[in-house]
Order: C-alpha cells, then structure tokens, then sequence
C-alpha cells in the first residue's frame, strides 16, 4: 500500500523491540547465523540490516526503540493467565538481548520503557499524540494487535521477511484485513476469538470470520450482548455462557492510550550513528557484510568470508545471511608492519641446533606447529614456530620428503619429550595431537591461552585473532592473505613463499607468548590457577592420548542395525498411514501439520493447535510430545523420528569416520566449548548417541574390544549432578536418602505426593524424577507441565511440594542467586568461575536466563571437574604401574576402558577409587557404577 502522509510532516518511527528481536532470532528458520565460538547472532544481525534499512530508505526525522519491562501490569492483574502459555525464550535469543540494547546504542535511538506498561501501550499512546500534533507516525511491527491503533496520520509499518517488500497498512487496509467496518474494532475481534500469543481466551468456537461477522451485524462486543436473544444455536449459547470472558478478553486486547509518559517529540530526534562503537559491534559478532556497507571495503571484520547472500528487492531484508568467521580488528590497530619483530626462518642443521640450545638454556618454549591440515590424524608438518621472548621468533622450515621431515623431528623430539620444559602455545592440544601422530609425547608443565582465557570469559569468544585484538590491540596477519579466498582456489601451506610463510608462523608463536603475559597475572588475579594448572592443562595429554587411542568399532554390526532400523521404519510408516487413512510425505512438517490438526482434529482439551511464524502447524518435538498421550498416531511419529535419526546420523554415519589406518573412531574432545566446564566431543561427537531408548542403546553394539583377550570397562557416576546439588545445598533429606542408599526418586515422589516409599507408583517416580532434574535447570511449572503433559496448576504444585520437602535445596537456589546478583559470577566446588552479567538485568526473560545459569553452573561444573581430575587420577596411576589398559572414552559421567583381562579386576578398583575420591570436598556418598563385556552396551 502506498505511503499517504504528509511529506513535510515529522516522519516518526516507533519500534516495537521484543516483536522485531523475536521475528529477527526466527528470520532465516535453520539457516541461523554463528560466530566462529558458536554463538547465534541472528537476532542481532538482522535487526542491525532492518535498522539500516530504516534508517536509509525511510530516512525518519524522529525514531524510538521501545522495550517491554519485567514488571507486571494490569492485565497480568486482571488475568493471572495473561502471556502465561508462552513458550519460554529461546536460551541464545535470550543471550542476544543485552547485546541489541548495545546495537541500539549504536544507532543512538532513544530507548523508551516503562514499568507496568507494555511497549504496546507506550507505542499506542505516543502514535496519537505526536500524531495529533500533526506528525506522520509509523508503528514499527508485526503484531497484529496494533490494528486497533491505525487512523489518522498512524499507520503500521511491516518490516518485510525474506526480501518480499515492507507492507504499509492505513486504516483502510486494517478494516480490508480484518473484514472490519473501522480499525478500533480489532479489538472486539481479538476479543471474540481471543489471542493464542497472549493467553487471551476469547469466547471458545468463535473465529475470525465468525467475530467479523458479528461485528458487521452489531458493531461491537457490547452490542452483540445487548441482542445476544436475535442469536441462534451453539453461537447464542457460546455468548451467553461466556458474556464476561468476551468482556474481559477485550479489556487484555485493548491497547492503553494513556500512558503517563511524557517525552517530547524533540527527544526522538535522529542523530548520527556512533561509528566506535558501531565498528565494535560488527568486529565483535563477525558482521563483514553490514561493517562494509558502512565503513567501505576497506572494512574487516572476519576471515573467509563469502558476500551475504542478496536478496530480492525491497526493504528491511530479513533473509540477507552473514557466514560465520573467525575476527580480525580494524585497520587502525598494530600490524606487523608497525611493530617490526625480529623473525627468522631457519633452514639448516646449524642453525636448528642453535635455537634447540636456546630452548634448552630458557626451559620454556612457546610454539606453534603450521600442518597441511586442521586434521591432527593426517597432518603433515610443514614448520615449526617458536618464541622465547615477545617480539623475536622463530620458524623452523620443515622438508617435505618423508625421510628428512622425520629427521628433522628427531632434532626435536628431545625438546617436546622433556618434562622440564615448559610448553606454551594457543589450541595447545592441537599442536600436541599432531606430534603424537608423529610418535612424539609432550611432556612438560603447558600453558594452553586458549584455556586460559576460557576460564577468565567462558562465554566469550577465544580465537588467538580475537583475543590479539581485545587484549593486545594488534592485528595478526590472515591467513587469506597467504593462501587466498576462495576454498577452491586456495594454496597449500607448503606454496606459500617462505618469507610469508615465516612472518605468519612466528607472528603466532610471537602473539600466543604476549597473550600469555596477559593471561598469567589475571588468572591468579580471578584465583583461577588451580583449575587452569590442576586440572585443565594437566587435562589436555589425557585427552590427546584417549584421542590417539580411538575406540574399535564394528562395520558389520552397524550394517546388520541399520536393515533392522529400515524395517522398523517401514513398520512404523505402515502404522502411520493406517491411522491417517492416507499416504503423506513424513518429514514434511506442512503435510504432517494438516493431517493431524485439519483431518484428525487432534487436540488437548479442545485447545487451538499452535503455529509457527510462518502459519503453518506446530510439530517440533515439543508439540508432539504433550500430544503424543492423547493419539496413538502422534507417538508413531515421534518413534519414527527417532528410528529415522538414529539410521541416518549415527548408524549410517558412524563407518564413513572409521581411520582406514587404524580400523577406529578417533573422536576429538573440546575444553572450551561449553561454559560450565564439560567436556565436548567432535568429528564425531559420540556424547550425543542416545542412551534413553532400547534401540538408541543398541549402537553401543558396535563399539566393541579389539580381540577376545580385552574387555571395555565402563566406569559411571551414579547421580552426580543430584548428588553435588545435595552436598552443596546441605538438604537432610537428599543426603539421607543418599546415605541410605535409597532410591532417590522414589524418594522424592515419597514426599512430594506424601505417600510410604512403598506406594510410590511409577508414574509418582517418573515425575519426581522429571522434577529431580529439572530444578537442577531452573524447570518452570510450564516447562515441567510441557514434559509429563500435564496441567501446569499440577506441575507448579509439584514443584512447590518438592520445595518444601527439600527446604535446603530452596535456600541453595536462593542464596545462590542473591551472591550471584552481590558478585556478578558463580564458583564450582574447585573454583572454576563463571561471569553473569545479566543476572540484574531489567529484562524479566534475560534476568531469568542467567539466574538458571546461576543455579545450574555449580552444579554441573563441579561435577564436569570431578571427572576430569578422576581421570588425570587414573592416567597417572595407569602410567605408574605399567599397565596396558587404557582409558579411550568420556561421555558425560561416564568414562569407558579398553582392558587386558588379567588387569580386570586391578583396573576396576582403581577406577572406582579415583573417581569416588576425585572431590573429597564433597561430604555425600559418591557411587560409582561399572560393568566390563566385548561391547560397549555389555559393558554398561
């Protein structure tokens, strides 16, 4: 629709935060954009390209962000329901709000809030006001409920999605839209057929068309009632039956246009964006694409990048895509070329044993290996970076033939084999893997930066080009600048010029040893250096060594599954279409959507079934799954997606990363990927293969002992994380039950359902079990009800029984959020520190977020720690007394042993102690759990 106002009118643009930053996170559905450390930036990506686009195109006078706050408001006071049923925020949207406050600030846009109001009222009132003083307003949105505001010189602006044009709705196109004879009516339609999104009820069996219908005939809810006698049938009884809910939706429907909000049109006047603080911003979340646009080409703000996709013509571009990238810092920052490092490329015997003698002489190194590969297993080593001292290094050329390549090695082996070395470098354990590849142990004390600033920021970023900019204000060279763009055209390392070559390599080793001298200090500082020097770096030669063992898996056996997971789906598929009544394409959500709500009409108590942004039915595993009691053919579904996924992910998957040389799976394990400490598995990640299902647990089948001489020995921790939240807490009954050995579960269902431990029924058990561990992450009744399926009144007053049964573990959620608020962070039982930085935050969805983190860090990190110590216990152990056995496997709380037979026994008992005792601090009875046989599943 075309724009009607007038042009010489202030041109205002009122925004509505929350709507914009939810459509923004669903904007691109799975194609979201990530940060290099895996950080979902789409929310703040495409809002920053739809502020742009406002910004130039519309080139607005006067502009607005308007938030919501976390305090109630008068509809949550006359409906205690209102907004209730929403699901909770997505954890990485809510990550990303702080940070579009930051974007905001950017832009400087006034930012306008109020408690007890939301940014629809604030929105509505200001629309009429300025617009009554003859400005042109726009009402930035997707919210339908803005209709109502829509007249003379209001009108609602629609950011378009996926490049398919803004749409501007006058009054004229409101009544079009709705079937309305004027805009105030969309009140009384939402107020008839009442707003899923909002919890509104409506009046039940009336939808859209039926309310405008209604409405053309009487002109208003009030005059519907007034002749609800000229009504007939179902629709006459629905009215009368619910009169006051039909009043009371409309009241939660109507936006406020009184406000008491007194901001004068002056201070939403445009002003210039904040170019620092803009240039951070893109620098920071690796926006390329956006930093060009606005700074020129010239601009950096990652590495590897391809162009963003272009979209179609129109305004505010949803769907423009921004790659992932590692960060580099803008072009004002030290370079290489203003620092003038001494760097030396070494090419001869002389001149090796030179700089062997001088490593030999400082007991320290810090190096950097460059490889033909990011892949430790086949990796060629093309040079060797050291430094000693900041500013000077190192490069030590590498010959390409095999036989020379490997001479070259034994000069050094002597070097990375002595223990009173000190090591240091940047991803440590990547330089550490290639060598052992080469048959090279690294000994020594190491210093890794990358963990070290993973225990200091655990949610930030920790690349060595990041933390070069943030810490050190220097600019490392790319390293597109010595192999090129574009992956098909790119050199290999070997290519590169020496002189190139030597700058890039010993640029690393240079800058890893000044991160160092950064490092250092603020680790004793934040009194992190006995997580850092006892348990992470230590750590790090465990996991290269479980690495480099691999654990044997069994092709056939996966072959044999995966025709029994092909006749399942068949089964399965049979099923489904027998329930339906037709054939339909399964994984097509649209199709699967229309056969169960529009052809079986499958619902919970009549409820509306839920849609997604793009109207379509809902059915994500979430939506099935509360279902799924009250259809049979829902829980075939669910079962045929977990069939499916387990074939194609795993069964299938699973001999394609077999290493050809050794007949194993070589997975490699992460220290920095997850924030509260544990551990992470990649290429492939064998800590996500299903264990809660009969058939998920069947592909342990294939991870079976090399020979019939050997067993595998799994090792488990029995409840930890209940158990550490028990220790922590200091709750008598938890640690009761503990000390008695008693089910803690049944436990648990004991006292919440106030019945003997010998009347607990299953379903008591299955849902105190459900509670156990969702308290540990902060369940809401809503989130809880959502699990079992069942009413959130029964769910919320579980929740309020076990806490009052657990009186410690209320106290401990309680006192921990109170000292996170007071300190900013949460410490594990070893000291490991986590930063909260929105645990004060206004924002009732963002303060929430990180108070669940508050509670659950402490938890789950002690108990990541205790792990990780039993098992530099247990290599150190299996190292001193010479025994064959070795540790090949860690996978939450469990660690998995490829044993002789003889060492059985001695190896159990020395497992078991050094995990019972990893954390003696912990005053609970530790259980831990083993079992040995030819596989995997036997073993467990």
């Amino acid at each position: 629709m075309a724009d009607s106002s007038a042009k010489n009118a202030p041109q205002v643009y009122l925004l509505d935060a929350m709507g914009l930053i939810f459509r923004a996170h669903y904007a691109l559905g799975k194609n979201m954009i990530t940060t290099s450390s895996g950080f979902n930036s789409t929310a703040l990506y495409v809002m920053t390209n739809t502020l742009l686009d406002l910004l130039e195109k519309r080139q607005p006078t006067h502009l607005a962000m308007v938030y919501d706050t976390a305090e109630p408001t008068l509809r949550h006071e006359e409906y205690a329901d209102y907004k209730a049923d929403r699901e909770e925020m997505p954890e990485d949207l809510a990550e990303a709000l702080p940070h579009l406050r930051r974007l905001v600030e950017a832009f400087r846009i006034p930012a306008l809030e109020l408690d007890g109001y939301e940014a629809d009222d604030i929105i509505g009132t200001l629309a009429k006001r300025y617009a009554a003083d003859g400005a042109a307003v726009y009402m930035v949105t997707q919210d339908k409920d803005f209709g109502q505001v829509v007249g003379d010189g209001v009108l609602i602006y629609k950011p378009s999605r996926m490049g398919d044009g803004v749409d501007i709705l006058d009054a004229e196109a409101i009544c079009k839209k709705w079937d309305i004879a004027r805009p105030e009516q969309v009140i009384d339609v939402l107020g008839l057929m009442g707003d899923t999104s909002d919890s509104i009820p409506g009046v039940p069996g009336i939808g859209q068309k039926t309310a405008a219908k209604l409405l053309n005939d009487y002109d208003s809810i009030d005059g519907i009632l007034d002749h609800v006698g000229e009504l007939k049938g179902k629709l006459k009884e629905r009215m009368e039956d619910n009169a006051d809910l039909a009043r009371l939706s409309r009241k939660l429907a109507t936006i406020e246009l009184d406000v008491p909000l007194d901001v004068p049109l002056t201070k939403l006047k445009r002003q210039e964006m904040d170019s620092a603080a803009m240039q951070k911003f893109c620098v920071e979340f690796e926006f390329n694409t956006i930093g060009k646009r606005l700074f020129g080409e010239g601009f950096q703000a990652g590495r590897g990048q391809a162009p963003a996709k272009k979209a179609p013509a129109g305004e505010l571009d949803f769907g423009a895509a921004e790659p992932a990238a590692e960060p580099m810092i803008e072009a004002e920052l030290e370079t290489i070329a203003t620092l003038k490092p001494n760097y030396q490329a070494v090419t001869d015997a002389a001149g090796r044993q030179k700089l062997i003698a001088a490593i030999k002489k400082e007991k320290h190194l810090c190096f950097d290996l460059e490889t033909t590969s990011l892949d430790a297993k086949t990796a060629e080593i093309v040079g060797l970076a050291v430094a000693l001292k900041p500013g000077e290094a190192w490069f030590v050329v590498w010959p390409e033939a095999e036989k020379e390549a490997a001479a070259v090695l034994e000069e050094f082996r002597p070097v990375f084999e002595d223990a009173k070395i000190e090591k240091t470098g940047h991803n440590l354990k990547y330089d550490v893997a290639v060598l052992r590849w080469h048959g090279v142990r690294t000994a020594g004390r190491l210093f890794d930066t990358m963990i070290a600033h993973a225990l200091q920021e655990p949610d930030q970023r920790h690349q060595m080009d990041f933390l070069a900019q943030s810490l050190l204000g220097y600019r490392p060279v790319p390293i597109s600048d010595l192999i090129g763009e574009k992956k098909s055209e790119q050199l290999s390392m070997r290519e590169v010029p020496l002189d190139q070559l030597t700058d890039y390599a010993c640029e690393d080793a240079d800058v890893t040893l000044r991160l160092r001298q950064v490092l250092e200090p603020l680790l004793e500082e934040q009194k992190l250096t006995g997580v850092f020097h006892d348990i992470e770096c230590p750590l790090l030669p465990v996991l290269v060594e479980m690495e480099h063992e691999g654990v044997r898996v069994d092709p056939d056996v996966l072959a044999e599954f995966s025709k029994k997971l092909e006749k399942e789906i068949a089964r399965l598929e049979k099923e489904i279409y027998g329930i339906a009544g037709t054939e339909f394409n399964l994984n097509s959500p649209k199709q699967l959507g229309e056969i169960l709500f529009d052809k079986l009409q499958i619902s919970i108590g009549g409820a509306k079934p839920k849609k997604t942004k793009t109207g379509q039915y809902s059915t994500n595993e979430q939506t099935l799954t509360a279902l799924a009691p009250h259809a049979e053919i829902v829980q075939h579904i669910l079962d045929y997606r977990e069939v499916s996924k387990l074939k194609s992910t795993y069964v299938d998957a699973l001999p394609s990363v077999i290493h050809e040389a050794t007949g194993r799976i070589h997975t490699t394990f992460h220290q920095v990927v997850t924030a509260t400490g544990r551990l992470n598995s990649t290429d492939p990640n064998l800590q996500n293969i299903p264990i809660r299902t009969a058939l998920g647990r069947e592909i342990r089948k294939a991870f079976v002992s090399p020979d019939e001489q050997h067993v595998l020995l799994s090792a488990d921790y029995s409840q930890i994380e209940l158990r550490v939240i028990a220790a922590l807490s200091g709750d008598p009954g938890m640690l009761e039950a503990f000390e008695n050995g008693t089910d803690i579960h049944a436990t648990t269902a004991s006292k919440v359902y106030g019945v003997a431990l010998g009347e607990v029924t299953s379903e008591m058990r299955r849902k105190a079990k459900m509670v156990n561990f969702g308290i540990i992450y902060g369940i809401s009744a809503f989130g809880l009800a959502q699990r079992l399926g069942i009413p959130r009144q029964e769910a919320g007053d579980i929740i309020n029984a076990y806490l009052h049964q657990y009186p410690g573990v209320a106290r401990y959620m309680q006192t921990t959020i109170e000292e996170a608020r007071q300190t900013g962070q949460v410490e594990t039982v070893s000291g490991r520190r986590r930063k909260l930085r929105d645990i004060a935050s206004r924002n009732q969805s963002v303060r929430a977020a990180a108070e669940r983190t508050a509670i659950n860090t402490p938890i789950q990190g002690s108990s990541a720690d205790m792990i990780k110590i039993a098992m530099i216990k247990i290599a150190a152990e299996l190292e001193k007394r010479g025994l064959a056995s070795r540790m090949i496997l860690q996978v939450h709380d469990e660690l998995v042993f490829e044993v002789p037979k003889p060492e059985q026994k001695e190896v159990e008992e020395l497992v078991t102690e050094a995990m019972k005792h990893a954390l003696p601090e912990l005053k609970v009875p530790i259980v831990v759990e083993t079992g040995t046989g030819a596989n995997w599943l036997d073993a467990h």
